[in-house]
Order: C-alpha cells, then structure tokens, then sequence
C-alpha cells in the first residue's frame, strides 16, 4: 500500500500518499497504514478583455491572444435577456509567463477600430441578489 499514486483529469490532480508503519504489538507486530489526498486545481492565469467590438467571436478572440501563447480557453460576456456581446470577454492561458506577455502586447491594442482593454482578472466579488418585481414597482397598491 505504501507509495504515491496521481490521477489527472481535465486539468486538475488528484494525489494520494499512503506510508506503513509497524507497530510493536505484545503478541505480534502490525502494520499500520497512514495515506494522505492531496486535491488540486490547475491554476490557470485569467485577463479580463476590455472594448471587444459587439462582433467579436470567442474564436476571434481565441486567436488573437494564441499569437501570445496557449490559450485554455476564451469567452465573451453578453446580456442574458438578449444574447449581444457585452463588449468584454475573458481569456485563459495554462501558462502564467505567456499569460503575462499577452497582457503586455494586447493591453491599448486595436482589435476592431476599438482599443483593448487587458488586465489579470480578479475574483469576482459577491453582490445582493437581484430583485426584480418583474416590471414596475406595484408595492403601493
């Protein structure tokens, strides 16, 4: 049982250790086993893509950073009510150096007749749930 075992799936790791000990016993000596799991994601270095032209495609946008390095993944906010881009976007790279350089290069680029807006994404912060009476405020009747 002792050793290190790994399993990897769609970018995140699993590890478990496991380490035997033998313990002294009266009548006779056992074995005592002791593992450890160790669950991680894969970090990956996020921009948040200001002043993308309403056209823009998660392709095109795909493309556009891939000139910089790898991109894990590319996706273009829009309105939920009516599917139009909301002019901004965020893009992944599994890797942090060319994540950095893609900021540097695209941040104030053209894309569009529009100038880029790139910066490291932050977290997204926590806000009220949205009220919505569902048109109008009809509270005074």
């Amino acid at each position: 049982m002792a050793g290190s075992y790994t399993v990897s799936s769609s970018g995140s790791y699993c590890s478990l250790f496991c380490t035997e000990q033998t313990m002294p016993n009266e009548s006779k000596t056992r074995k005592r086993s002791t593992c450890s799991l160790l669950i991680k994601e894969k970090y990956m270095y996020k921009l948040f893509v200001g002043g993308l032209p309403f056209s823009t495609t998660e392709d095109e946008l795909k493309d556009a950073f891939g000139a910089h390095g790898t991109v894990a993944s590319a996706k273009i906010i829009t309105d939920r009510d009516t599917g139009r881009s909301k002019g901004f976007g965020f893009v992944e790279f599994e890797n942090e150096d060319e994540g950095k350089e893609a900021e540097k290069a695209m941040n104030g680029s053209d894309m569009g007749g529009r100038s880029l807006t790139v910066n490291e994404a932050r977290p997204m912060e926590k806000r009220e749930p949205r009220r919505d009476n569902g048109g109008g405020n009809r509270s005074s009747w």
